[in-house]
């Protein structure tokens, strides 16, 4: 039997675990092995964009750093495609494990 990926959509080694921890999909609801899902990790502000600047206008410290949302976040394979977190990619491409690049805003 051929296979379509390498790690058979898991990270699971072949013959290390037997059982994986499942895990909520963000979108679904549905379960799916904790190997298996697709993960992001979110950082987001507290407020958003608009209501900050009202807040840092009206605050009393000067320089103060509103406190950051962090979120670890789990897609199932077929929600995280649907809502385009992850795409389809070709059979050559799919051999590349490398991570995308990272675009960060530059500060000026």
């Amino acid at each position: 039997m051929t296979k379509k990926r390498r790690n058979t959509g898991r990270n699971k080694p072949a013959k290390g675990r037997g059982h994986v921890r499942r895990v909520r999909c963000e979108t679904s609801g549905c379960l799916v092995p904790k190997d298996k899902a697709v993960k992001r990790y979110i950082v987001r502000n507290i407020v958003d964009a608009s209501a900050l600047r009202d807040l840092q206008e009206s605050s009393v410290i000067d320089g103060y750093a509103l406190p950051k949302l962090y979120r670890k976040v789990y897609y199932s394979i077929s929600a995280a495609i649907h809502s385009r977190v992850v795409r389809v990619r070709s059979r050559v491409a799919r051999r590349n494990r490398a991570p995308p690049p990272r675009f960060r805003p530059s500060k000026d």
